[in-house]
């Protein structure tokens, strides 16, 4: 299973060669492609902040049909859930030390989880994570 980080998920959304090549080699890998519901929270904050900080409802059009193409995309995705096995991985990590970010460890945690390899440009940070399979399909 490969599972997008938000990074992955926003190149989706381009038009041109970077969301063409992300789109083609995940159909060649003809893998089960998923993300965690720790990615959708992140999605959809940042277009519900950009919604907030336009004041004029007419230039909030645009990011209201961001924020709704998201929604879409996300129904028809496989969304890995935060769970009990998840929270666990995470605590062992935390108490582990591992300096990243929250979100970053619970997107980890639940990858770890489902035996996923991560897709993300953060290479730095998930080096971190012992166990984690990841990979940077997008600057390859």
């Amino acid at each position: 299973m490969l599972v997008l980080d938000t990074n992955h998920i926003t190149a989706l959304g381009y038009s041109g060669d970077l969301g063409d090549r992300l789109r083609n080699r995940l159909f060649a890998a003809n893998q089960e492609t998923a993300t965690t519901i720790v990615n959708v929270e992140e999605q959809l904050r940042g277009w519900m902040a950009v919604i907030n900080r336009l004041q004029d409802p007419h230039e909030q059009i645009a990011a209201y049909s961001e924020l709704n193409n998201r929604i879409d995309l996300f129904a028809s995705w496989i969304v890995l859930p935060w769970d009990a096995e998840s929270a666990e991985v995470y605590l062992r990590m935390k108490a582990q030390r591992i300096r990243i970010g929250t979100m970053d460890l619970k997107i980890a945690s639940i990858a770890i989880v489902h035996d996923a390899v991560l897709l993300t440009r953060n290479t730095g940070d998930f080096a971190q994570v012992p166990g984690l399979r990841f990979e940077n399909w997008l600057d390859e």
